[in-house]
């Protein structure tokens, strides 16, 4: 029962990513008055201007639960340093969710902090795990931001928003497939192990 329960937590990584996705896409889907060309993804959540700020922000807000609890309770114990980091990124996206767009100066803070971290734990990650899909998705994500705050090419945030936060879900793809694969060998060496003492 340890051993599914287990699994159970180590898969929190993608369902509270997979939340993510499908608030956002929802949301998009039903709002066809946002345009990559000058929309925010926050636009989505504004209490006020639009209709699907409830499905966005309780997207938000569960996915960075769910992500939180994965880094604490998984990550931790494949990823020490990742993971708090992680698990910073996981509350403040909680706090994008909570302080939308009608907060003004804060809720710019607080997706400044959301993006940085995720960024950073891109970065840690890459170097304590050795990981080149890390390495790839910080350059990728802050290239993203800086083409974008350079000029180089037009669009609305919500593009450089969408880029680093979907490669920075790679690397807690990667995490958690590792995490998954690592769990399956001490299953099966738990297994032989008790069938060679039973046989005993």
């Amino acid at each position: 029962m340890s051993i599914v329960k287990d699994k159970v937590v180590h898969l929190l990584g993608l369902v509270g990513s997979s939340i993510a996705y499908i608030a956002i896409g929802l949301s998009i889907y039903l709002s066809p008055w946002f345009k990559w060309e000058s929309n925010a993804l926050s636009d989505l959540g504004h209490a006020q201007r639009s209709g699907v700020a409830p499905i966005f922000n309780f997207g938000l807000l569960a996915s960075g639960f769910i992500i939180a609890i994965y880094s604490v309770k998984s990550l931790s114990k494949y990823a020490k340093y990742t993971s708090i980091s992680l698990t910073f990124s996981a509350l403040m996206l909680q706090t994008v969710a909570t302080f939308d767009e009608i907060y003004g100066n804060l809720h710019f803070l607080v997706s400044i902090l959301f993006f940085v971290s995720m960024g950073f734990s891109c970065f840690i990650y890459s170097l304590e795990k050795k990981s080149i899909l890390g390495a790839l998705a910080f350059t990728v994500g802050l290239l993203s931001w800086m083409l974008y705050w350079a000029g180089l090419y037009k669009a609305g945030v919500a593009v450089p928003e969408i880029i680093s936060t979907v490669t920075a879900t790679l690397c807690i793809i990667q995490s958690t497939l590792k995490i998954l694969n690592i769990h399956e060998n001490k299953s099966a060496d738990m297994c032989d192990h008790i069938g060679s003492t039973s046989r005993q």
